[in-house]
């Protein structure tokens, strides 16, 4: 296949030289700008934090989020943001709730003509709006797209074989795209909701935590697998109900980030709840972690959300309960064990 660009002919897994611009240096954005090296781009990617600049930089490491992975010499790393000013393409790597700072700044110098691919995987605390509703908010008129999938970065940044959602609604940029950043072993499938990816995408984080608490608590495996069905349920009625597609939860930014991301001590989301189920607060794990764990404030948001729209979610806002208040996590166990029969007739 062969597509033109601005930077000239593309062709998968040969490529003329573009500039890809990866913003957020956590472990998912050097993840993401190794494997963009690989598709033959070159990468400058923003840190806030001078010493992951430094390390990049100088000892071709991420010390800080991604050790022991040796980073591509084609990633120049910066914590100047202007320096993003010259790139083709964006990759909006951020924690959710900084997204919205981090466009405002790109308004200011930023060209209409580069594509933002948004890669952050929440909702916006208080705003209660999905992630490309922030981007647009801030960045009007750009092209978005967004990308989501069952990745763990550092299995992505060793090279290991990995099939993601690519989401744009228009086709055309989507295929242009997905031959800038995939190689045989990033797989990125062309989709058109954005909606529904971006749902997948962040409820799954609330999820993992509801998985990984029925396992530190000794539950069992009914337990869990229940939790992943229904929990799935939710996540279709509430993608429905703000305009995105059921089949799309079905796929790689539904179910499969959902079974990666709620069944591995590898994920954030799925750890912080087995430490809360072995007995552990919320803030001596997170004092612990120097990486964010989306779901936590992801679970205010989508109750917040759901209650605005009218969806049940109930697993979500157990979690919630449990984050946010004092209650027990006992008592919402129970509480949530203790809700009326009901039919399974339908996901939505």
């Amino acid at each position: 296949m062969v597509t033109s660009g601005k930077s000239g002919v593309i062709r998968f897994g040969v490529i003329t030289m573009n500039k890809v611009g990866v913003i957020g240096a956590g472990a998912w954005g050097t993840a993401l700008a190794e494997t963009v090296c690989r598709a033959n781009s070159n990468v400058i990617l923003w840190a806030r934090e001078e010493e992951v600049v430094s390390s990049i930089n100088k000892q071709r490491e991420n010390k800080v989020f991604l050790p022991d992975t040796r980073l591509n010499t084609r990633i120049l790393a910066t914590n100047d943001i202007n320096d993003l000013a010259t790139v083709d393409l964006i990759l909006l790597v951020t924690p959710a709730q900084h997204l919205r700072s981090i466009c405002a700044k790109l308004s200011f110098f930023l060209s209409k003509s580069v594509p933002l691919v948004v890669c952050s995987k929440g909702i916006e605390v208080g705003s209660n709006k999905l992630m490309p509703e922030v981007v647009k908010q801030e960045l009007l008129d750009f092209q978005l797209l967004i990308l989501s999938g069952p990745t763990f970065a550092r299995e992505v940044a060793s090279g290991l074989p990995t099939a993601v959602t690519l989401a744009c609604e228009d086709q055309i940029l989507g295929k242009r795209v997905a031959e800038m950043i995939g190689t045989p072993q990033f797989r990125p499938y062309l989709s058109n909701d954005l909606i529904g990816s971006a749902i997948g995408g962040a409820v799954k984080n609330v999820l993992a935590i509801a998985c990984g608490l029925v396992e530190g608590m000794g539950l069992g495996d009914n337990a869990r697998a229940s939790i992943l069905t229904r929990g799935l349920a939710e996540v279709v009625r509430l993608a429905v109900c703000l305009g995105g597609q059921p089949q799309t939860l079905m796929g790689l930014s539904g179910l499969g980030d959902l079974l990666l991301t709620a069944t591995s001590m590898q994920s954030r989301n799925f750890s912080l709840g087995f430490s809360l189920g072995q007995g552990n607060s919320l803030d001596a794990i997170l004092t612990q972690r120097i990486s964010v764990t989306e779901g936590v404030l992801t679970s205010t948001a989508v109750v917040d959300l759901s209650l605005e729209k009218g969806v049940d979610m109930p697993i979500c806002n157990a979690i919630s309960k449990i984050l946010q208040t004092d209650v027990s996590v006992d008592r919402v166990i129970s509480e949530l064990l203790d809700r009326p029969f009901t039919e399974e007739s339908t996901f939505v």
